[in-house]
């Protein structure tokens, strides 16, 4: 990348947010001192640092030979070790007096709730274990797992690491295909999933989805169904085993496995359903110790915490930060079944009112779509209970972190926003809330024992506020250890951009104090007569227009200039669509970023097309804007009909 490369950004931010006093008091980090303190000797003896935490915060059958061997790309943390992952969730809480502490609290999408301890929660975990093992799954099988948000999803990775079975889930929001496809790589002969989960007062017909997907995979040899709607479903007989059949006879005591540190504890394909499926490898010791810290510190969290994040597990986020991060720290974990707006947009807030939840954790997306609703319906319910608030799965606009910051967190609570990857295990940049001084659109600094730069093409570090490649320089703990059978597509992908360093696939730039930046993947960065734009800053700057709810913008051929920009806009509910608005909008894009960033189209839409995870599906919105249709894979899409709508706007 030369400079005439370099990726234009010109974005600016004054706005800044010390952490509240009353909060860093009590925080677990309490300065910026502190952080730069054990960051410095994180990144100067990583493994003498992270034994030291490995040490303190985790029970291990045997103490490691080795902290970490590095052959780049190939790493081996707390070579020799053994532990297991579900002890440390379960045991050792009870071990450390928390027993009878609520584990998970569930709320089910119609209604219904649960509350499981850590004791009970162990038990329900030993059960399911014991009858993991006696239908023959043994160490090392990979098990699929095809489930809704209910607390069993959790019981059922927990018995997996238990016995030593890597798991593999899959997003409740995919189709019979894509099930195939990933029972087909990982060779799973175990299939675990529900008669049909609840989403938007609709039954989600699970099972029939893995039968579909069983007739394409004959290697299977069980499918596990738990009870969960009451729909009508196909039996197979010799296949199908019911959930409460296979428990019910069961011991609630089973030991756990000794793993070793690097054995496998879970695959998880990334989100893309066409081609061949990319099975991302994470092993057993070093993601639970990174996971378990990052979860302590970024969420400040305290014994009488009471958690919610509100992604699904069938993603990264929920492995990390639902399931093994924070039952590792043995706060409560809430666990809802169903959508944000069912029955109605104040869902949400009831159950952060109702189970008094302290800290928060969702998607930019999310935000978007609840600002888009007014202030109203969150001023309904009291969240004086949060403390804290976090943000996941892409750079979050400034406008959206400010309306969740006063709208959400009553003008009191820090932000933290968190950049990660599936294939980093865990958050790799983000705030310590009582620590550093917050600038919305900012996920801050790099966490302990992450060596982030910001270089040109050839791996040179960029100077202050000019944009570049993200990159990590050294091996951390629950960093990914390959894609699954196929090790030749993992150097290629993450470590042939830069020599012996993790290219990231992301734009970024580094400001004048330390803070980064995400402007998008490098994918997305649109050369338009040969200056280099991230479209996350022109999205940025159209959602902070006051009639702009959400916005996505993507690259479309442009005779001229190469390329140009195409963007779609969500309005607020109170603003009407118009040829003025659209000139409005190109305007406040040009006095923002400049001229060169203004859309060559705008298309004006009730929504973005989303998965249900809430991620915006810029790939169907590039075919519309270059083509006129859409012809790519929809399976994952939340809501059809939004795509149909569009092909009817015009730009």
């Amino acid at each position: 990348m030369s400079d005439s490369e370099s990726i234009l950004s010109s974005m600016t931010e004054t706005r800044s947010f010390p952490p509240p006093e009353s909060f860093a008091k009590t925080a677990r980090i309490s300065s910026l001192d502190e952080y730069q303190r054990l960051h410095k000797q994180s990144i100067d003896d990583p493994e003498a640092f992270w034994a030291d935490v490995a040490e303190k915060n985790h029970h291990w059958f045997k103490k490691w030979d080795k902290v970490l061997d590095w052959q780049c790309p190939l790493a081996k943390w707390f070579v020799g070790g053994k532990t297991n992952i579900s002890y440390n969730c379960l045991d050792r809480q009870i071990e450390l007096g928390r027993g009878d502490h609520a584990a998970i609290l569930f709320e089910g999408e119609p209604g219904d709730t649960r509350e499981l301890s850590y004791n009970q929660l162990l038990a329900e975990v030993c059960r399911f274990a014991n009858a993991l093992k006696k239908l023959g799954v043994k160490k090392g099988d990979i098990v699929t797992i095809y489930m809704p948000m209910v607390p069993e999803l959790t019981v059922a990775m927990l018995a997996c690491a238990r016995i030593g079975a890597p798991h593999s889930i899959i997003f409740g929001g995919f189709s019979a295909t894509a099930i195939a496809d990933r029972v087909h790589d990982a060779e799973s002969r175990t299939i675990i999933t529900a008669d049909g989960g609840w989403r938007r007062g609709s039954i989600v017909p699970l099972k029939y989805n893995v039968d579909e997907a069983v007739k394409k995979c004959p290697n299977v040899e069980n499918v596990v169904v738990l009870k969960r709607c009451d729909n009508e479903i196909t039996w197979n007989d010799g296949l199908d085993r019911w959930w409460s059949d296979l428990v019910s006879s069961e011991s609630d005591v089973c030991e756990a496995e000794q793993c070793d540190s690097e054995d496998l504890l879970f695959i998880l394909y990334t989100s893309g359903t066409t081609g061949k499926p990319k099975g991302i490898m994470h092993t057993t010791g070093g993601y639970m110790v990174y996971t378990a810290l990052t979860s302590k510190l970024i969420f400040d969290f305290k014994p009488d915490d009471v958690y919610w994040c509100s992604a699904d597990i069938g993603w990264i986020t929920g492995h990390s930060y639902i399931t093994y991060g924070p039952l590792q720290n043995g706060v409560s974990v809430v666990m809802y079944e169903g959508a944000p707006n069912h029955p109605d947009w104040g869902r949400f807030w009831k159950i952060v009112q109702d189970r008094k939840v302290t800290v928060f954790y969702t998607a930019p997306t999310a935000v978007r779509a609840f600002m888009r609703q007014g202030t109203e319906i969150p001023a309904r319910y009291d969240m004086s209970t949060l403390r804290l608030l976090g943000s996941v799965g892409e750079p979050i606009n400034p406008e959206a972190w400010m309306w969740y910051h006063e709208h959400i967190g009553g003008s009191r609570c820090p932000i933290v926003d968190t950049w990660w990857q599936t294939e980093t295990g865990g958050i790799m940049i983000a705030p310590l809330p009582g620590a550093f001084t917050l600038k919305p659109g900012s996920a801050t600094r790099p966490f302990f024992g992450i060596d982030a730069a910001v270089t040109d093409s050839t791996g040179k570090e960029q100077p202050a506020n000019s944009g570049g490649l993200l990159v990590i320089r050294k091996p951390w703990p629950s960093m990914l250890r390959g894609i699954y059978g196929d090790m030749d597509r993992y150097r290629e992908q993450y470590w042939s951009q830069i020599e012996n360093v993790y290219f990231t696939s992301d734009a970024c730039r580094r400001d004048e104090d330390g803070n980064f930046w995400l402007m998008g993947r490098v994918d997305d960065v649109i050369n338009i007569s040969g200056h280099r734009i991230g479209t996350a800053e022109v999205e940025s700057a159209l959602v902070s227009h006051k009639s702009v709810a959400e916005a996505a913008v993507v690259g479309i051929p442009h005779e001229i200039k190469g390329q140009a920009l195409a963007a779609f806009v969500a309005l607020k509910l109170d603003a009407t669509a118009s040829d003025d608005l659209k000139k409005e909008l190109l305007d406040h894009v040009a006095k923002q970023i400049g001229a060169i960033a203004k859309p060559d189209q705008i298309r004006f839409t009730d929504a973005l097309p989303k998965t249900r995870s809430g991620k915006i599906m810029r790939r169907l919105l590039k075919e519309l804007a270059s083509t006129g249709e859409v012809k790519g894979d929809t399976t994952t899409l939340e809501d059809f009909s939004v795509v149909a709508k569009l092909s009817e706007s015009d730009g």
